[in-house]
């Protein structure tokens, strides 16, 4: 971690941690830890609302973009097809950004 940029840094993936909530899959200790990450790299992470497939539950997926970024929207796409069977255990999300 200490040798990723402070500036212009977009963080993405599959982290195992609802950020916010109840924990279910991670730990609370590596939730605490990657929110201190966040902060020594200036991340906001925009998808820590994101809802998880599982209803009541926040996703464990996540991107986080640069603090000073402005976030127009967040969006989850549910992986499945039109007849409704899953394509994966993870929706996508996608986060639409302004980078100054």
């Amino acid at each position: 971690m200490e040798s990723l940029p402070v500036a212009g840094l977009v963080w993405g993936g599959d982290w195992n941690h609802a950020m916010q909530g109840r924990e279910y899959t991670g730990s609370v200790t590596g939730r605490t830890t990657i929110k201190d990450k966040l902060d020594r790299l200036h991340l906001n992470l925009p998808t820590a609302a994101s809802p998880h497939r599982v209803a009541g539950l926040f996703s464990i997926d996540h991107i986080a973009v640069p603090a000073d970024a402005h976030v127009h929207s967040v969006t989850r796409i549910i992986a499945e097809d039109p007849a409704g069977n899953r394509l994966s255990d993870h929706d996508a999300y996608t986060t639409e950004v302004t980078l100054t």
